[in-house]
């Protein structure tokens, strides 16, 4: 009982109990098989796969936002607009405080309320020279007319006058033919010579005063031309003085209180500081998008090797941040422009998700996208979600598509190239 075949028997004896059933027959195998092998061939040969890319971006508007800096320190005193507003070119946006304080007040206050006082001063040395130059005037038109009155009535009686000193000239030498004929006394010719003698005296009097008359007319008017003159440089030099002081104002206004004024007509974005905060030089002030009505689009940045395979009008998918595809699912765009030469670092700079770059280092280019985005809002629970500049997203572009034994072989046609010589064609 211990033999070695013995313990041998021992050890493979089945104690337990087992149901024998006959086997699988081999046909069922090898059409298994056979059919497993087949549809894996032909998903090979028949399927196909499309190669994507993941690249980021931002949403942006066209026109893109402007950013408004402040030009000077100082704290806000006003804040004149709200986020939402639309404002016109030139309409101001905040008031920054920017002046000096003494133990006699505000400099730049007082300052503004002395050169006030004195525009009010000039101002009404002004207006009262310009009364005068009125007044003035208007006497000396009055006294002109009055001697062109005289004038015309002094010539018509010159003319008369002259008349009658002709006709006397006459009557005086027929009374000297009627003397030799005869006919009248010496006595009567020389009544009659002293007659034309004064008569004449008289025309030479009244032709003087009308001499007279139209020289003060002329006097009158070379007196208009002068005192006009006169007070024209007197109010000239006033009103020069009133413009420095102008001058001066604005300048004193600006040492005291900075006017930010919106740059485009548009509609406000988003104001980065409130009334009583404190800004020093180039700190952002608030965005201004230009327009009534700006359309929102997408800026994806992609990669030199993914620039062959999309071209203008393809759709991509997008993802945003701020919205988890996980709950808000994806959303679709459409290629709008795409730029053939790679974007510059400045480009890049200035937006906020830009893959970095740096001018030592030997990174690839980048070329911009515009993706013409399907929706711009969208409800969810009841409520509108819209999109705002500035969001991150993400979005999948579908590059080349090939079946997929030639994505299975694409190592063999790397080692291909390796294994190649010079190209000569």
């Amino acid at each position: 009982m211990f033999r070695q075949e013995v313990f041998d028997y021992q050890k493979t004896k089945w104690t337990g109990k087992a149901l024998l059933i006959s086997g699988v027959p081999p046909w069922v195998v090898a059409t298994v098989s056979l059919t497993i092998i087949i549809v894996f061939i032909s998903a090979i040969m028949f399927g196909n796969y499309t190669r994507r890319i993941n690249v980021s971006g931002e949403v942006t508007t066209l026109p893109r936002s402007i950013n408004i800096f402040a030009s000077q320190q100082g704290y806000i005193t006003k804040t004149l607009v709200k986020v939402g507003d639309d404002v016109v070119k030139g309409q101001a946006i905040y008031q920054i405080d920017i002046g000096k304080v003494t133990d006699s007040g505000r400099v730049s206050q007082n300052n503004q309320q002395a050169i006030e006082r004195q525009l009010t001063q000039v101002e009404s040395i002004i207006k009262k020279l310009q009364s005068n130059k009125t007044a003035t005037l208007s006497n000396i038109q009055d006294k002109k007319k009055k001697y062109e009155a005289a004038y015309k009535q002094s010539s018509q009686l010159v003319k008369d006058s002259q008349e009658n000193v002709e006709s006397l000239r006459k009557i005086a030498e027929s009374y000297s033919e009627y003397q030799r004929q005869g006919l009248i006394t010496k006595e009567q010719v020389n009544n009659q010579t002293y007659s034309y003698y004064q008569q004449q005296s008289a025309f030479q009097g009244l032709y003087n005063q009308n001499m007279q008359e139209a020289l003060q007319i002329t006097n009158l008017d070379s007196e208009i031309i002068t005192r006009s003159a006169d007070f024209d440089n007197q109010i000239s030099k006033y009103q020069l003085q009133y413009g420095d002081l102008q001058r001066q104002l604005a300048e004193t206004v600006a040492t005291g209180v900075l006017v930010i004024n919106a740059p485009a007509t548009g509609r406000i974005e988003s104001l980065s500081v409130t009334t009583g905060q404190m800004v020093n030089m180039g700190d952002s002030l608030a965005q201004l998008v230009p327009g009534t009505d700006a359309t929102y689009y997408l800026v994806l940045w992609l990669p030199n090797h993914a620039l062959p395979y999309v071209t203008t009008g393809d759709r991509v998918n997008v993802r945003y941040d701020a919205f988890p595809f996980e709950k808000f699912g994806q959303f679709s765009g459409r290629i709008d422009t795409l730029s053939t030469v790679p974007a510059s670092i400045q480009e890049m700079e200035s937006y906020n998700n830009a893959p970095l770059r740096h001018p030592e280092m030997g990174t690839e280019s980048y070329y911009k996208a515009l993706i013409e985005l399907d929706k711009v809002q969208f409800n969810h629970k009841g409520k509108t979600r819209h999109l705002a500049g500035g969001m991150k997203a993400q979005s999948t572009l579908f590059l080349e598509k090939r079946p997929l034994y030639q994505w299975m072989f694409s190592p063999f046609y790397d080692m291909k190239k390796s294994l190649m010589g010079p190209v000569h064609e």
